[in-house]
């Protein structure tokens, strides 16, 4: 298994490189084809972090050479920081300027954090008490529970009380309203954005607004865990665990789900590798946090079963004119974005997988 995983990340750098020489400076979204440069639309800006994040995670793991191209992409984004635009910026940022403070220490990397934390906090609807999506103020995304991070970090950074309020409230109120008893999350809730009453769950990449989307649940065991990681408080903590039950519980044995777990026959064969990539990374962290011993293994043996069968049934290792990692992922299917195909989050959470399994083996518990 170690020696898959080591593979299997020496292809992702191959791949990464190869993207870099032939198309600098482009940040992809999904492949059309097997190919990350096309005409097709990308919906909203949410991906740039991610071909950088790569970069990150390669070169702390010793390769120097990707240093600078890892520095030229991430300054690239810089002017993002202050981006009113996307309820994104925990992508953007923390797998770029987060992971180059961790590495340089250097407070000017650390001052763009901040910045993109506070820019992201500016997004609380006070009446209703969440960060609301880009589609509008009356609309709560489960995705934001992966960017509401970067407004604990800031204020971890800064002691500022306020922002640590307003990222604990939006949490609760994804809590609440998007995490069913059952473990199942819905994409999006819906509010009156003049009263903060909320008034039901939708979906815009889901099946249904009462279905469960499965990239939607992934962000929600990670997101809730990281917030946990945050906060220490235990509501977030069994959250998460609630949602992994969720996800272990509906999938097949190899931990990869269809696109919407009450998808319908018509595309009951669709399965969203991204959803499994980091639904695996967000249980090695889960088996980190877990306040039990033998949940926290049980936690591991799933995250690496699901690695195991991305590296060995998913990878694009084999076929040479395919560009991406992962095949099998799924953007949009409504829209008909990035459907079977690689999509940069599930490229960078399976190498970020990757990663966090070989320090695991290097560094055991």
């Amino acid at each position: 298994m170690n020696q898959l995983y080591h593979r299997t990340l020496d292809f992702a750098s191959r791949q990464v490189r190869a993207l870099v020489e032939r198309d600098p400076d482009f940040y992809p979204m999904y492949t059309d084809r097997g190919r990350w440069r096309h005409e097709l639309p990308s919906w909203t800006s949410w991906c740039d972090g991610f071909l950088p994040g790569i970069m990150w995670i390669l070169c702390a793991r010793g390769d120097s050479s990707w240093r600078a191209p890892a520095e030229r992409y991430t300054r690239r984004l810089a002017p993002r920081q202050f981006d009113r635009g996307v309820h994104d910026l925990g992508f953007l940022f923390m797998s770029t300027y987060g992971r180059w403070y961790a590495l340089a220490h250097e407070p000017a990397l650390n001052s763009v954090l901040i910045q993109a934390g506070r820019t992201l906090a500016m997004r609380f609807r006070e009446k209703g008490a969440y960060l609301h999506s880009f589609l509008g103020e009356n609309s709560l995304f489960i995705d934001i529970m992966m960017n509401v991070g970067i407004v604990f970090y800031a204020s971890r950074q800064t002691g500022d009380r306020e922002l640590f309020d307003v990222a604990v409230r939006h949490s609760l109120t994804t809590r609440r309203v998007l995490v069913r008893g059952d473990g199942s999350t819905a994409h999006e809730g819906l509010f009156d954005a003049h009263t903060g009453e909320f008034l039901g769950q939708s979906t815009q990449q889901g099946y249904r607004g009462d279905s469960c989307w499965s990239r939607g649940l992934a962000w929600a065991i990670y997101g809730f865990g990281t917030v946990y990681g945050y906060t220490r408080d235990q509501r977030f903590l069994r959250t998460a665990q609630a949602c992994a039950a969720y996800y272990l519980g509906n999938t097949p044995a190899d931990g990869v789900p269809l696109w919407d777990f009450d998808a319908p026959p018509a595309s009951r064969d669709l399965l969203d590798t991204s959803a499994a990539a980091i639904a695996a990374s967000g249980l090695f962290q889960l088996a980190t946090l877990a306040d039990d011993r033998s949940k926290g293994a049980y936690y591991q043996e799933m995250a690496e079963r699901i690695l195991t069968s991305l590296c060995a049934h998913h990878s694009a290792e084999g076929d040479p004119a395919w560009e991406g990692i992962l095949k099998g992922g799924v953007y949009h299917l409504h829209k008909g974005l990035g459907v079977n195909e690689s999509v940069m989050w599930g490229d960078y959470f399976f190498v970020e997988a990757l990663d966090r399994a070989l320090r695991n083996v290097s560094n055991p518990a």
